[in-house]
């Protein structure tokens, strides 16, 4: 008889081979050229290695991280799945210093290269969001000394970097040929978007339809937001007309960028999405308004379909999120974006079926639980290699 080691990771490819052959399972349809929000404020998610699984049965090929958790990068190694990792508010002080931002790329970047495709540095999340002028002053010097630790080490060409910003950055965004940024964040953005020119990096915004509609409900039409059929809005400058929100807002942006001389940098969604649940006072978070704002988004996405104002740039969006996370502080909607509950089962119908196997592993004591649909067939595997 001879002798065969069966790992774990090929025991999860195995499992979810056999659960793609079998007739008594839906076929699984994925997101390809969707990204996705793995956050992970919660106590009841699944491990890594079965998240993986998860998105690799999605045909998710990009996921953004709000950090560098090495158990997570280390699960998606060998896949075909780009990281953009994320390096937190709290750093960026620290990332002004080049010798502190060698040590953070060489300690929480280098060691999942070039097994773990990590294709990008977020630098800072939302920092105009809060009223540290100290961290504002942060921002684009650590930007700058991250990207130039990257060429000294020859990561620059594998490796952008870039920050992601909230639509508060914005003074206007309607007509959204007349969105400009605010006047008090100009001297900050101004040499920020020279960077990304320079270094032909995307700016990213975190944009939520949703906020607008739930402080306004009554002059927001839902449809609107909600990618449904509806009259739209025309601008009145270039005669563009827009049928949702998410379009106009974008539009915006590249008009704020453009009043600061630049049409050379593109425009990407880092976050949006649509709470399933919420509390009393917010206005439209339901499963139903969720599965419509996210089903028919990932409908135009696969259309590659642009904005009025850049109709030849499809949109590029990463949702918001892959979970629902329950120790997300604040109103019951911000534990509620989640494509999926923890167990696997999604939170509604958006036209996509994955699969998250049923193990619990651990390095010390694996214990492994496959559907019955698959059983047969694994062992029937397994036996086989074992014998041959």
């Amino acid at each position: 008889m001879g002798s065969f080691s069966f790992s774990f990771s090929s025991i999860v490819k195995l499992s979810l081979f056999f659960l793609i052959l079998s007739d008594s399972v839906p076929r699984i349809q994925g997101l390809p050229g969707v990204g996705i929000n793995y956050g992970q404020i919660a106590n009841n998610l699944p491990s890594p290695s079965r998240v993986s699984v998860l998105l690799r049965s999605l045909n998710i090929s990009r996921v953004k991280l709000y950090d560098t958790d090495p158990v997570v990068l280390s699960a998606f190694s060998n896949s075909n799945v780009d990281f953009i990792i994320g390096l937190g508010n709290e750093y960026l002080e620290n990332m002004t210093d080049p010798g502190k931002a060698q040590s953070w790329i060489q300690q929480r970047l280098q060691p999942h290269l070039p097994q773990t495709r990590i294709t990008c540095i977020l630098v800072g999340n939302e920092v105009f969001k809060g009223e540290d002028t100290k961290l504002y002053s942060y921002l684009l010097p650590a930007m700058q000394t991250v990207y130039k630790t990257l060429v000294d080490l020859g990561l620059d060409k594998q490796v952008i970097v870039t920050s992601a910003h909230s639509l508060d950055i914005l003074a206007n965004s309607f007509p959204p040929s007349a969105g400009s940024f605010r006047q008090d964040l100009a001297v900050y953005l101004q040499p920020i978007l020279s960077f990304h020119s320079q270094v032909k990096s995307p700016f990213l915004i975190n944009a939520y339809p949703y906020f607008a509609y739930k402080d306004s409900p009554n002059q927001v039409p839902l449809d609107y937001v909600l990618f449904q059929p509806n009259q739209g809005t025309t601008d009145p400058i270039t005669n563009l007309k827009y049928d949702n929100m998410l379009y106009a807002q974008i539009d915006a942006v590249y008009s704020a960028m453009k009043a600061m001389g630049h049409t050379d940098i593109e425009v990407r969604i880092s976050e949006t999405g649509w709470p399933s649940k919420g509390d009393e006072n917010e206005a439209g978070a339901t499963v139903q308004n969720a599965e419509l704002y996210n089903g028919n988004l990932l409908k135009r996405i696969q259309q590659k379909q642009g904005t009025p104002g850049k109709p030849s740039v499809p949109v590029d969006v990463y949702f918001f999120a892959l979970f629902n996370e329950n120790l997300k502080p604040g109103p019951t909607s911000e534990r509620n974006y989640g494509l999926y509950y923890p167990n696997g089962n999604p939170v509604y119908n958006i036209g996509i079926k994955g699969y998250l196997p049923e193990m619990d592993y651990s390095s010390a004591s694996p214990k492994i639980k496959i559907l019955p649909v698959c059983l047969s067939l694994l062992i029937y595997v397994i036996a086989y290699l074992i014998y041959a």
